[in-house]
């Protein structure tokens, strides 16, 4: 993990490059992704993608991973559709949320069918996964909703990336999870909103704090999985 020297250093030559013109202003989008790759990189190589990427992943801990990850998707679905009927403006975060409920309302709905489930299963969360949530649940309750917009990218930028750099050759059983999660444009949600919003210094800062906890959730989750 990166010092605490060296995320201050790169937090100040952000500052400085804030106070430039407005023309000038750096991509939140790209920094916040940029600043945290380190995270990135350590999920990279933990056990559980390295042995999916071999091959020699027990069926069972996929089997667990995936129920956690059902759990998360069906939560996180919950906590969506909360804040877009708590999200009235501006404008284009409402749409932002009301969008995302309904892509993750319909993909929940489609894992459950490919599952076979018909209802919401009771999965318990691992303390990993318990963690993930209970910080989601503190960023809805921030009073600005861009934070919570900025709590769901790590999950959608890690897991194209992820995949992306994972060698799982189509022989391998776990292709299919690597295809079903390698594509996708998460900018087009994100970019725009999050560079418009986060227009300070100080929204910044804290938006990185969020994407970073995220990200070492997102860490936290395939290790421990």
């Amino acid at each position: 993990m990166k010092s605490a020297a060296f995320s201050c250093s790169l937090f100040l030559l952000f500052l400085g490059s804030y106070s430039l013109a407005s023309e000038q202003q750096m991509d939140v989008y790209e920094y916040l992704w940029n600043n945290n790759t380190d995270i990135a990189n350590k999920t990279l190589h933990v056990d559980f993608l390295r042995q999916m990427q071999s091959g020699s992943l027990q069926a069972e801990r996929y089997v667990n991973f995936t129920l956690q990850d059902i759990n998360y998707l069906l939560e996180v679905t919950k906590m969506l559709k909360k804040m877009s009927k708590k999200v009235t403006k501006p404008d284009d975060l409402k749409a932002f949320m009301t969008d995302r409920y309904n892509k993750y309302k319909s993909f929940a709905a489609s894992f459950l069918s490919q599952y076979l489930l018909t209802g919401e299963p009771p999965i318990k969360p691992t303390p990993a996964m318990k963690k993930y949530l209970s910080d989601y649940r503190a960023a809805m309750e921030a009073n600005d909703g861009i934070y919570f917009a900025v709590a769901l990218l790590p999950c959608s930028r890690l897991w194209i990336w992820l995949t992306n750099h994972l060698d799982i050759p189509n022989t391998n059983a776990y292709y299919t999870w690597k295809v079903e999660n390698m594509n996708g444009h998460p900018e087009k949600h994100y970019k725009a909103l999050l560079n418009n919003h986060l227009n300070t210094a100080k929204k910044v800062q804290k938006a990185n704090a969020i994407f970073r906890m995220q990200m070492q959730n997102e860490h936290d989750f395939f290790a421990t999985s």
